[in-house]
């Protein structure tokens, strides 16, 4: 009875622990383990996401470490949807999130500009030259492209020099489109083989 009793409790931890840690924001649960964020969907491909990736490990790589959270929607933002749209303020919020276990250098990308932070303040800095750049827009494709850029400004002010590789060619979708119209392809051919052999046959 005491070891049944003993299991239930444990089990019980065990569900306890993750519903404690899953507070609602999706960017500061996904940067304890990685270094950026990318929202679910917003039609980002594995080629512009691998993009983002290379860059922010080239920078880390040279001595310039930085996380980035890129939110296209309130959705993005779980719990907190009202800092839509300030990214300045979310910065300092998803800092102190993080803080614990990350006190370095955070950049958030927004459709209406960026945000910089470090350890749950304000990085004025890196705000600055931020400030300078044109808003990233919306979608999912010129948020990460600007965040790229941003990431090799910064590394740049801090005298680390980032290339930004391109995206790789043919994206994902088009191959899957291709995929699918070349089995589309031969699954007509099997069809007219067939009609064709039938035609043989009754004519024999």
């Amino acid at each position: 009875m005491r070891r049944r009793l003993l299991a239930a409790v444990l089990a019980a931890g065990c569900v306890a622990v993750p519903a404690a840690h899953a507070d609602g924001d999706p960017a500061s649960d996904y940067l304890l383990s990685q270094d950026t964020f990318l929202p679910f969907d917003a039609n980002i491909s594995k080629e512009q996401a691998a993009q983002l990736n290379a860059v922010v490990a080239d920078a880390k790589k040279k001595g310039f470490t930085i996380k980035v959270a890129v939110i296209a929607k309130p959705f993005d933002l779980g719990a907190v949807p009202s800092l839509y749209r300030k990214p300045k303020t979310y910065a300092r919020f998803l800092g102190q999130e993080l803080f614990f276990l990350y006190k370095g250098r955070l950049l958030i990308v927004m459709p209406n500009g960026y945000g910089a932070g470090r350890g749950g303040k304000p990085l004025p800095s890196a705000q600055r030259p931020l400030d300078t750049m044109p808003a990233p827009g919306e979608g999912g494709a010129a948020l990460t492209a600007a965040a790229a850029r941003a990431v090799q400004r910064l590394a740049a002010q801090n005298g680390v020099r980032v290339v930004i590789p391109p995206v790789a060619s043919g994206n994902s979708q088009t191959n899957d489109r291709i995929i699918i119209a070349g089995i589309a392809g031969g699954l007509a051919l099997l069809l007219l083989g067939g009609f064709a052999a039938r035609r043989i046959l009754a004519r024999r």
